[in-house]
This record gives structure tokens, C-alpha cells and sequence, in this order.
């Protein structure tokens, strides 16, 4: 997120500063809140492997994106990084949506969203990372987390999701 800030500031520092207050939104938070819990016990490990343990986790990514966008309305950030940041809240909401029904791949999704909003915001260049992604899901799969559909619907709705920067950036 601190390289889509700088990028859509221009280069200016302040970038950095917004894109910071994506990550912390969009991951850190997030992580956070899934560490506190499995250390209370409410789940076994940090995968959550029962989706019917994950609503609460989709809603505290929700709005922690959701708050964060509104803090950069607010502070009038820049718009790259805000369209960064909503393409990740609707992400997050399909994420739920299917998982109700699916257990769609997270990490998939997130390894997948994060190549493909590198390659749209600095360089096509950055699809070359794809492999990391692949990766990602091989792990999933190899661990017994998920299925390779589970995944590849994964990956694949991470990449709309850089697809979907394009489209609001125009």
C-alpha cells in the first residue's frame, strides 16, 4: 500500500503516509484482530480453517477498510489509494459473500490482489510475481486448507480486483 500511495501522490512523501494508513487498514488491523482471537481461543490457528467461524473476520476487515476510507475522503488523500483501498472492501465483500456458501481461498485472493495492484499501479512488469501467487495457492492446497478451485476462484478474484483499480482510476 506504501507503493500505491508514493505512486498516486506522485512521488510526494505524504503518499507514503496514506498508503501506511492502507496497510494498517487493510492488514494490519485485520491480522491483528485474527491473532487477538486465536489467543483467547475462539479459533485453532490463524487460517480459521471453519468458514463458519469467518463472518466476523470478513466484518472487521469491512470496517476497518471502511473506516480507513473515510479517513482519506476526509483527509483528502489521494485518489489512487482510495481506489485502492475500495477495491479491497469489495473484494472483501465477495470474499464474504461466496464464503458463506464456499470456502473460497483468502490467501489466494490477497496474494493474487497484491501482484495485480503492483502491476497496474507501477508496471505490467510486476505480473512476472505471479509466481509467488501460484505459490500461495499451491500451499493452500498442499496443506489441505483448500482445494485447487477453492484457490483458483482465489487468485482469480484478486486479479479483478487490480482489474477494478484500472477501471476507477479511468
Amino acid at each position: 500500500m506504501t507503493g500505491i500511495g508514493l505512486a498516486a501522490a506522485g512521488g510526494h512523501w505524504t503518499g507514503v503516509l496514506w498508503g501506511l494508513l492502507g496497510a494498517l487498514c487493510a492488514g494490519v488491523v485485520p491480522a491483528a484482530y485474527i491473532e487477538w482471537e486465536r489467543r483467547r481461543g475462539t479459533w485453532g490457528d490463524r487460517h480459521v480453517v471453519d468458514r463458519t467461524q469467518r463472518a466476523p473476520i470478513f466484518l472487521v476487515i469491512l470496517g476497518s477498510i471502511g473506516t480507513g476510507s473515510l479517513v482519506m475522503v476526509l483527509g483528502g488523500a489521494p485518489r489512487g489509494v482510495l481506489v485502492a483501498m475500495i477495491a479491497l472492501w469489495a473484494m472483501t465483500v465477495v470474499l464474504l459473500t461466496v464464503n458463506s456458501v464456499w470456502k473460497i481461498s483468502v490467501d489466494s485472493a490477497v496474494a493474487s490482489a497484491a501482484v495485480a495492484l503492483a502491476a497496474a499501479v507501477h508496471s505490467p512488469w510486476w505480473l512476472a510475481a505471479y509466481p509467488m501467487a501460484v505459490a500461495v495457492c499451491w500451499s493452500r492446497v498442499a496443506l489441505g486448507y483448500h482445494t485447487a478451485a477453492q484457490t483458483a476462484a482465489g487468485a482469480a478474484l484478486g486479479a479483478a480486483t487490480g482489474a477494478a483499480f484500472l477501471l476507477g482510476q479511468a
